[in-house]
């Protein structure tokens, strides 16, 4: 016997395996625990499809209903929900202690630009050499750069090393994001 999950296609019509089903009609009325060929033909004489729309129930539950119009029913739904989802992306810079202040500002410049657009930044600092002697360099200016960059973002990965890699994760600043909402609302003119 096939174990039900989640991710199979849902069944319909001669599909359905259950011997006894709930029946639930397309008004959303509950007409009881019947048999498979009787659910069968209650969905046939209405010209609609008996669907099986929770497998998991003991009995099954099977909803009489037009079967393509649920599918595209679902679909319209799945996509509404993707569009209003955001993505959220990790963009990467990377830096070494002995970075100049002129480089240094730029590569600041560009974490607070992606932390305004709402985007994580994972920032990296890679020793070469000699410089693995000095991590506590490396981490001083990674705490400099999340004072520096305080107003935009937030530290979500404290300053962590691994190898000859010292790396810390900044996530946008929540109350910066909300402004951005409402500041572009107010941007946009009325018509």
């Amino acid at each position: 016997m096939k174990k039900i999950n989640k991710n199979d296609s849902i069944r319909i019509n001669d599909e359905i395996r259950a011997s006894q089903v709930r029946v639930v009609s397309a008004d959303s009325t509950h007409l009881g625990v019947k048999s498979l060929p009787e659910a069968l033909s209650m969905a046939a004489a209405t010209g609609l499809d008996l669907v099986e729309v929770s497998p998991e129930a003991n009995p099954p539950v099977c909803k009489i209903m037009d079967y393509g119009k649920f599918k595209y029913q679902k679909s319209k739904r799945d996509h509404e929900s993707k569009k209003h989802q955001k993505v959220i992306q990790v963009k990467e810079i990377k830096i070494r202690p002995s970075t100049g202040q002129h480089d240094y500002d730029f590569k600041l410049k560009h974490a607070k630009k992606f932390l305004q657009q709402g985007n994580k930044v994972k920032i990296t600092i890679t020793f070469r050499g000699r410089e693995t002697a000095h991590v506590d360099l490396g981490k001083g200016t990674l705490l400099k750069i999340a004072e520096d960059i305080a107003p935009f973002g937030e530290v979500e990965l404290q300053p962590k090393r691994e190898g000859r890699r010292m790396l810390m994760i900044l996530a946008p600043a929540a109350h910066r994001i909300a402004g951005n909402n409402q500041s572009a609302a107010v941007e946009q003119p009325a018509h």
